[in-house]
């Protein structure tokens, strides 16, 4: 009985990495239930036993993705007090994870229309999170042009569009950010 359980969860984790694997090469739009079974060594009926849905297969996949990526923490730079440390600090880490993600991020979120909505609405609640910890250290927090530059410096389009259309390293790119936020910062607030 063990060994069976064994065997189960060893085909779960192969259609798992199997799942990772076309969406970090092909894209979620490309990915079929048949080249996930094939890459996989099982058949379809096997892929949908473990995952009736897919949303369950997406979630399961970007756990195990997620579980090799580190994602941002904003709780750890949240606790800092200065809005540009704070500010710095989170840039940091979200590019650093932009980095290291760069191209399952591009293939998903590329393909987004092919992302099952609640995985989705999961990645956009993080993407929120990450500006609403970077914003609140702000004084003029509800200034909608600050919360707009911060929005913008923690999208994955900015860190692409700075570090590999105009080749700024992440250092460089979080600097460049820090310093138009600050300016937008020190400035009266929007009517």
């Amino acid at each position: 009985m063990r060994k069976r359980a064994e065997d189960v969860e060893r085909t779960r984790q192969r259609i798992v990495e199997a799942t990772v694997h076309l969406h970090g090469t092909a894209g979620p739009a490309s990915t079929s239930i048949s080249a996930i079974a094939e890459r996989a060594g099982v058949t379809r009926l096997t892929v949908y036993r473990h995952f009736p849905d897919e949303t369950a297969l997406f979630e399961a996949c970007t756990g195990h993705w997620l579980s090799m990526h580190q994602p941002p923490q904003p709780m750890e730079w949240g606790a800092i007090e200065n809005p540009l440390e704070r500010l710095t600090a989170g840039l940091a880490d979200i590019y650093r994870f932009y980095g290291e993600g760069e191209q399952m991020l591009t293939l998903s979120i590329r393909d987004q229309h092919a992302v099952p909505e609640p995985i989705r609405t999961a990645w956009e609640g993080m993407t929120r999170q990450y500006v609403e910890v970077l914003v609140q250290a702000w004084p003029q927090a509800d200034d909608p042009v600050l919360r707009a530059v911060i929005g913008h410096a923690a999208a994955f389009s900015t860190w692409r569009s700075l570090c590999r259309e105009q080749g700024l390293t992440n250092d460089t790119a979080v600097e460049v950010m820090a310093t138009l936020t600050e300016r937008v910062g020190g400035r009266p607030p929007s009517q």
